[in-house]
């Protein structure tokens, strides 16, 4: 039962002695089986197992290639995975003086009154002048949510887990686009929830195959990125919100929608178009700071205590300094200023790209701080993302972010927000030299 196992640990060792070498693509399986004289069912468990090692990388149409570097985890977008000199991996914005404007806020916790309510322990629900103020922050044109509605996490990122930990049971299904933050394939395993790839379009994520997937086995939920898409910086548009909308109303699919990346737009959530089933999350990673930050999530008021509770049993509260903290940048007006200033920043980069990668197939946004790089042939995402660590620059490969391993993008994504921009400028124009070169 387990040779299958067996012959995958002997082309483990190859792949770790060299004897098959990074970007070597492998036979057949019809071909591989033959030659091992096992069944092909047998050599297609050996094919998936180097998949799921990481070892391996499937490609439909082009076949099985040994990994040219590790497998990308969600680790890449949250902490540093590599020394490399310029990281493009990590991406959280910084400006020029946001240190000074965040400074005053601080001094004033610094108080002991103040001080001694700050260090308090603080419940899911937050304070009720959290409530008010990051009701105010997270409003649209279209959209604002009520304060009642408001709980309060360490970061984005809980919020994602609390919000699907209260809506779907181990085993059960959620829809996602095909490529996706891979942080939430994390949580996805963590929880025992399925992920399932959902066909996107220009449009973003399109409503037939939402309908279509619930017909398969139900979805009990939704995870989309409709504003500034991670990676490709894709924004549903008006209608498309609508018919997705309408369709999740139809089916009765609960959304999560995150819209951390949203403060670079003025776009209405999908909470606007249906608001009895979507759930919203954001954050001030992005806004402010990683090193200090608070993650929300607007819920429907029949849900409040169902969230709340999966926020406390998973220990996802947010610290009260920090939310104390948040109160008064929200209040002084530091987090407007900060976002207009990134806002700003983040276009400044996007014409960097433009003009350092353009005879490339760049996926992008102008407001967005990152893009999605189609690599020219023969190039795949393991063999570039190797070459471009090589000179000292860290990427994302594609398949990081596919929900299928087996239907993985030649592609990176380039986070813009981290590195100064001079030294963006000379990755990019080295990364296009690599480019033009082979693998």
């Amino acid at each position: 039962m387990n040779d299958y196992r067996r012959i995958a640990d002997r082309m483990a060792d190859d792949i770790t002695a060299g004897r098959l070498r990074p970007g070597q693509r492998l036979p057949p399986q019809r071909v591989f089986a033959r030659r091992r004289g096992i069944a092909g069912s047998t050599a297609g468990r050996v094919y998936a197992e180097l998949v799921r090692r990481g070892l391996v990388v499937g490609e439909v149409g082009r076949g099985t290639f040994v990994r040219a570097a590790p497998e990308g985890t969600g680790r890449a977008l949250v902490e540093a995975a590599t020394a490399a000199p310029v990281n493009l991996e990590l991406n959280y914005p910084s400006v020029p003086g946001q240190s000074e404007l965040l400074a005053p806020a601080l001094a004033q916790l610094q108080r002991p009154d103040v001080l001694t309510e700050a260090l308090r322990p603080s419940p899911a629900t937050g304070t009720s002048a959290a409530r008010r103020t990051a009701a105010a922050l997270l409003a649209t044109p279209g959209w604002r949510p009520a304060p009642e509605q408001l709980l309060f996490t360490g970061n984005a990122r809980q919020a994602v887990a609390a919000t699907l930990a209260s809506l779907v049971r181990p085993g059960g299904r959620v829809g996602v686009e095909a490529l996706t933050y891979p942080v939430v394939k994390e949580i996805a395993a963590r929880l025992g929830i399925t992920l399932v790839p959902l066909a996107t379009d220009e449009e973003g994520p399109r409503p037939d195959s939402v309908a279509a997937a619930h017909r398969s086995a139900p979805l009990a939920a939704l995870y989309l990125q409709p504003t500034l898409h991670n990676p490709t910086s894709l924004t549903t548009g008006p209608e498309r919100r609508r018919l997705l909308a309408r369709t999740a109303l139809d089916l009765g699919i609960p959304v999560v929608e995150d819209r951390i990346w949203s403060f670079l737009t003025d776009d209405d959530p999908l909470a606007a178009h249906a608001p009895g089933l979507t759930h919203v999350v954001d954050g001030l990673s992005k806004r402010v700071a990683p090193g200090l930050t608070v993650g929300f999530v607007a819920v429907l008021e029949a849900r409040v205590e169902a969230v709340a509770a999966a926020v406390r049993s998973g220990g996802w509260s947010a610290g009260r300094f920090a939310l104390e903290a948040a109160v008064r940048w929200i209040e002084e007006g530091t987090v407007r200023r900060l976002v207009a200033a990134k806002r700003a920043d983040a276009a400044r980069r996007q014409r960097v790209v433009a003009e350092e990668l353009r005879d490339f197939a760049v996926r992008s946004d102008p407001r967005a701080y990152f893009a999605w790089w189609e690599l020219p042939a023969p190039w795949r995402a393991d063999t570039f993302t190797a070459a471009a660590a090589a000179h000292g620059i860290a990427v994302t490969p594609g398949p990081a972010f596919a929900v299928d391993p087996h239907r993985t993008p030649d592609a990176v994504r380039l986070g813009l927000a981290s590195a100064p921009e001079p030294d963006l400028r000379r990755a990019l124009r080295t990364l296009a030299g690599v480019a033009r070169g082979t693998p």
